[in-house]
């Protein structure tokens, strides 16, 4: 994740980021009626979309690949967090709004 960004394809990255975290968490929230689901299973994905390492290497390599995954995580670009941020708010967006349809009376599957 590196490089020159503009800062129109910034918005639209965040923009992007939030609806499709805030699509994915909406849908989680009704299927599962976990509210939080998706808050909670983001820094899962946003480890799957940083590292490069196999999900099972940081079972049975856990010496090399925790260590890799923090160099990674250090070595992001503001624009990167920006970008990462957004997907954490539409998340986080998806559960406030899941709560308020709840109590607004509306029951989802």
């Amino acid at each position: 994740m590196s490089g020159s960004v503009s800062i129109v394809q910034l918005i639209i990255s965040v923009v992007l980021f939030f609806v499709m975290f805030f699509g994915i968490g909406f849908l989680l929230n009704m299927l599962l009626r976990m509210t939080w689901l998706m808050a909670i299973v983001y820094p899962v994905v946003v480890i799957f979309i940083v590292d490069e390492v196999s999900f099972l290497d940081y079972i049975f390599k856990a010496g090399t690949a925790w260590p890799a995954l923090l160099d990674k995580l250090q070595a992001l670009q503001v624009v990167d967090i920006a970008i990462l941020s957004g997907g954490f708010a539409g998340a986080i967006v998806a559960g406030i709004v899941m709560i308020y349809l709840r109590k607004a009376g509306y029951r989802m599957f």
